[in-house]
C-alpha cells in the first residue's frame, strides 16, 4: 500500500505594505539643512579672514607711504629746502 500523507489545509497569507518613509525623508531633509548651514558659516568665516588680511595689507601699505613721506620731508630738511 502507498504511504498516505495528509495535506495541510490551504492557507492565505496577506502581506500589508506599511509606509515608513516619512521618518527617513525628514532625516535626509534635516541633514541637508545642517550641511547647508555649516557650509554658510565656513564660507562666511573664510570671507571675514580674507577681509581681515586685505585690511591689514592696506594698513601696511598706508604705513609704508607715511614712512616714505616722512623720509622725503627729512631729506628736504637736510638739504635746506
Amino acid at each position: 500500500m502507498a504511504d498516505y500523507q495528509e495535506r495541510p489545509a490551504t492557507t492565505t497569507t496577506i502581506i500589508e505594505k506599511r509606509s515608513g518613509g516619512g521618518g527617513t525623508t525628514f532625516a535626509i531633509l534635516l541633514l541637508v539643512v545642517v550641511v547647508a548651514v555649516a557650509a554658510f558659516f565656513l564660507i562666511s568665516s573664510q570671507t571675514r579672514k580674507d577681509d581681515a588680511v586685505s585690511s591689514a595689507a592696506s594698513q601696511v601699505g598706508q604705513a609704508a607711504s607715511d614712512v616714505g613721506d616722512a623720509a622725503r620731508d627729512a631729506a628736504g630738511a637736510a638739504k635746506g629746502e
